[in-house]
């Protein structure tokens, strides 16, 4: 599993261009899955199918990053944000583009909001940097993932380390009764686009989305339930979705079948692809289980192993038991 995490967190995929992270993902699971899909959004369904009740499973493919503005004189490159990216972590990170070129981010002494910051490429004038790099060109960190143990860290974990999540989920699930549709979503970070078009063409029975959030367990952290290495997160609420009380108790029931340890989630900022899901035709159950995560929309987001897979233990059990005798 961690080479996994390794080789889809360091993939190139800002929100509109996710395509490589789907060739991976698609690479993964083409002995695990009956179909295949791109639906007109770009997002990847992968179809394990069955008799039973529909099961839409949602983890988005996009990460943030930057796109190009303005192209100065001496060709230095302005930007805009794609996604919730944080200015106070910007000045003096590499980015790199689809294309492999890699550029550090400068800071003009007068501030540090985005208009104030710039890309450098190494070139002296406009023209040089026109013959690299045309408005409109999308840029994410450059960092690579660093496996410190039970923990590792990397950019993109968000919402990358829940693509791995349905990748092994895929894989371990044997002989379901549902039809399960893994949905690998684009462009959550720019409005959760992808999810709500792919639920309303799938029209699922229940909807979980798989996806980090924040943990109150840093040094002054905002005040929040959710720390590293104590289980997956059974989501309650966010600003996008109050999880459907069938369904998360469901999901709390299946956790302590499993006999194992599970938190329950209030983030009081930000959502995930549940929302749209939720809000797809006439209304679909919808819940979220999280990887509990630190730094997110960093550089440098950390996840702990046993997180993760305890996120896939508790997604097979889901999945191998009836979900219409539960009541879905």
């Amino acid at each position: 599993m961690k080479e996994l995490i390794k080789k889809l967190t360091e993939a190139y995929g800002p929100s509109g261009s996710e395509e490589q992270v789907m060739d991976i993902v698609k690479a993964e699971l083409k002995d695990s899955v009956d179909s295949f899909e791109i639906d007109k959004m770009g997002s990847l369904i992968a179809t394990k199918k069955g008799n039973g009740a529909k099961a839409m499973l949602a983890a988005h493919a996009d990460e943030i990053g930057l796109i190009i503005t303005h192209i100065d004189k001496e060709g230095f490159l302005r930007f805009s944000s794609v996604g919730g990216v944080s200015t106070n972590r910007l000045d003096g990170m590499r980015v790199v583009f689809a294309h492999g070129l890699v550029g550090t981010i400068g800071l003009e002494k007068s501030g540090n909001s985005m208009d104030k910051m710039y890309i450098d490429i190494g070139v002296t004038k406009k023209e040089e940097a026109q013959e690299k790099v045309n408005i409109g060109d999308f840029a994410v960190f450059r960092q690579d993932c660093v496996d410190m143990g039970n923990r590792m860290i990397a950019k993109a974990m968000d919402d990358r380390i829940g693509c791995v999540v349905l990748v092994e989920t895929a894989k371990r699930l044997k002989n379901s009764p549902n039809e399960v549709y893994f949905a690998f979503t684009v462009q959550e970070e720019v409005g959760c686009r992808g999810a709500g078009t792919s639920a309303y063409a799938l029209e699922p029975d229940i909807g979980i989305a798989v996806d980090v959030t924040r943990t109150g367990d840093t040094p002054e952290a905002r005040t929040m339930e959710v720390s590293l290495g104590k289980g997956p997160a059974i989501k309650v609420r966010d600003s996008s979705v109050i999880a459907h009380p069938k369904l998360r108790s469901y999901l709390v029931e299946t956790a302590k079948e499993l006999d194992m340890p599970y938190q329950l989630e209030v983030l009081e900022s930000g959502g995930t692809d549940a929302g749209p899901i939720q809000r797809s035709r006439g209304g679909v159950p919808a819940g979220v289980i999280s990887i509990p995560t630190r730094y997110v929309h960093s550089p440098s987001e950390m996840i702990d192993i046993g997180d993760v897979e305890g996120c896939v233990k508790l997604l097979v059990a889901a999945l191998q038991k009836d979900l219409h005798e539960a009541g879905f």
